[in-house]
């Protein structure tokens, strides 16, 4: 195991109130997740893939899927990080939304969302052999369970999943 999988398992371990001496087993694989402090984004580190969520707050005004000024700085950024990572094969982007409106509703709107984030990316993207695919998912597959404004707003989001070489 390397030494940053071990620091890591022995930070959970800590975190989790357990003593890492006590720690039997093998670790398969370990995912690192970041979430900025106001929550409007994260981001999930596996072997081969990074995932990085932005909430649709960010992104778009209330029930449309037009891109805010906002959002184009922040899809440039999300940008260049795959070039910096130089990712290859296909960079998913999936729409969500909460249960405010109906499943058909929601499932249009997230797909729209999704579409206009490809529609982004692949401009700031261009010229690097990307397949940028983009699906929306309505409500099916919340982030957070309850009918609340937290849960909503992070059920609201789209998620942006590219490939990476193994470190």
């Amino acid at each position: 195991m390397s030494r940053w999988r071990e620091a890591a398992c022995a930070c959970v371990l800590v975190a989790s109130g357990l003593d890492p001496a006590d720690a039997q087993g093998v670790v398969e694989d370990l995912y690192l997740t970041v979430e900025s402090l106001d929550g409007t984004e994260s981001e999930v580190r596996e072997p081969r893939r990074v995932t990085v969520v932005l909430t649709s707050d960010v992104l778009f005004a209330t029930d449309k899927a037009d891109l805010s000024s906002r959002a184009r700085d922040r899809l440039r950024a999300v940008a260049d990080q795959i070039k910096a990572e130089e990712a290859g094969g296909t960079v998913r982007i999936a729409g969500h939304t909460d249960d405010r409106a109906s499943d058909a509703y929601n499932l249009r709107l997230s797909n729209r969302r999704a579409q206009a984030v490809r529609t982004a990316l692949s401009t700031l993207l261009a010229g690097r052999g990307l397949d940028l695919q983009a699906k929306g998912y309505g409500e099916s597959r919340p982030r957070a369970s309850g009918t609340d404004d937290a849960s909503r707003t992070k059920n609201r989001r789209v998620e942006i999943s590219y490939g990476v070489k193994a470190s």
